[in-house]
């Protein structure tokens, strides 16, 4: 963010952020939740091969959510590396929600539908989005580079981005 901003116009902006990663991630939650019990329930696939499957969709769902909304207004020069970098802090937070699902449900014995649902779409996918807001803030959806003062020469603003 810009220098001349004051803490309370930045932490605004986050929350601001914030809300809109926490509504993607709302709707990747619902499409998390039913492919995982689609698969899970209905199909009768394992739990954690039912996860990676629903935590899968949810990745595609959030990247559009999160590109073409919460962060439009991010660097969008790089995007073969941004959807690298998604993918890859994505992958992260797939292994942290589906490795707490497999250690309550292989690890505990916790077997029932509920007790799945909880470790993987409460604890799992809690931890995991916390992981993955700080990720792509950071790495991913980074900030715009800032605008060249009026009047500069394109030769010292391309200087000056080296």
């Amino acid at each position: 963010m810009s220098e001349g901003l004051t803490l309370r116009d930045r932490l605004r902006g986050i929350a601001r952020e914030a809300a809109k990663f926490g509504t993607v991630g709302a709707l990747g939650f619902l499409v998390n939740v039913a492919v995982f019990n689609l698969c899970r329930q209905s199909a009768g696939l394992a739990p954690v091969r039912s996860g990676v499957l629903a935590t899968s969709a949810a990745i595609c769902a959030n990247y559009l959510g999160n590109r073409y909304w919460t962060y439009r207004h991010r660097d969008k020069t790089g995007r073969r590396r941004e959807a690298s970098l998604f993918l890859l802090f994505s992958g992260v937070g797939m292994v942290i929600e589906n490795g707490l699902l497999a250690l309550s449900h292989y690890g505990l014995g916790f077997t029932s539908p509920l007790a799945d649902n909880l470790a993987k779409n409460v604890v799992g996918l809690g931890l995991g989005s916390l992981f993955r807001f700080w990720s792509y803030r950071t790495w991913v959806f980074r900030s715009a580079p800032p605008a060249p003062p009026a009047g500069e020469p394109a030769e010292a603003r391309a200087a000056s981005l080296r």
